[in-house]
């Protein structure tokens, strides 16, 4: 009996042991990031991006340059990140869920043919369609413009999928139980299943926002201006032929990975248990 527990608890370290390792690898990117941030740009150039910890060298002057007037354009590109990520990532749960929602609750005419289609569009390329949606958006004027970035990949098939998975799980009782009482559909939705569905939507949550803050083509498609740049497409710019600001975009990556990192904190419980749950049912 003590063999086993001794046994069992040399597993679960080297399991720990393990987990760390590989946690530092995967962080190992960020960590080189993190450091050089604070060096002057002179510095990455001579050395390139290292671990050393110099504090003669080492100061807040990159971060103080991201606010500065000179370099104001950065302060823009993150505002536009974050507005469009906010557009997205509501107008994706709300259209998705109710999407899922549907396919997963009611029978009806066509409902298994939609549900191909949509893992078929699940299966189709970004590249293939590219142009139809530029044509797309310019037919509907919304080039240079939030919308423009939004509204073509709004609808995810994945989230559709996920969420219809979730919704196959959910008990039909509370539906019956608020038609009688003469709630109607849309209050049973938002009233009854959407708070039972709220592992899922913290999940989704997480999953869009960072592919609408980490979009990078589409957005370079769609915008013009400078001023309109979301934060990829501006951090990108500063890498130029003949000079590149290192100073600012290291700085400025990492205060780009902050937005995400607070998300998840604030929905890791329903990222995890979504993640869990819907990935058995159906």
């Amino acid at each position: 009996m003590q063999n086993t527990k001794r046994t069992i608890k040399a597993k679960d370290i080297l399991l720990l042991l393990v987990l760390i390792l590989a946690s530092l690898i995967i962080l190992s990117p960020f960590l080189f990031m993190l450091i050089s941030s604070f060096k002057p740009g002179r510095e990455l150039m001579r050395y390139g991006i290292n671990l050393n910890i110099d504090l003669d060298v080492m100061s807040f002057d990159n971060y103080a340059l991201l606010a500065t007037d000179k370099n104001g354009a950065y302060l823009h590109w993150y505002k536009n990140s974050l507005i469009i990520t906010a557009m997205h990532t509501v107008l994706a749960l709300f259209l998705t869920s109710m999407v899922g929602y549907g396919l997963a609750v009611y029978n009806f005419k066509g409902r298994n043919l939609i549900f191909l289609t949509v893992l078929a569009v699940m299966m189709v390329p970004i590249e293939i369609l590219i142009l139809p949606l530029y044509r797309l958006t310019v037919f509907l004027n919304i080039i240079n413009t939030y919308w423009g970035v939004v509204l073509p990949f709004v609808v995810s098939p994945f989230a559709v999928f996920f969420f219809r998975q979730y919704a196959i799980g959910l008990p039909r009782d509370f539906i019956d139980a608020g038609r009688i009482d003469g709630c109607g559909e849309f209050g049973i939705y938002f009233r009854i299943m959407m708070p039972l569905m709220t592992p899922a939507f913290g999940a989704m949550a997480i999953l869009q926002a960072m592919t609408s803050w980490n979009s990078f083509v589409w957005p370079l498609i769609v915008l013009r201006t400078t001023e309109k740049f979301t934060l990829t497409i501006g951090l990108a710019s500063l890498i130029a032929p003949y000079g590149n600001n290192y100073d600012l975009l290291i700085a400025g990556s990492v205060m780009s990975v902050i937005p995400l990192i607070i998300l998840f904190l604030l929905n890791q419980k329903a990222f995890i248990s979504g993640l869990t749950i819907g990935g058995v049912k159906g």
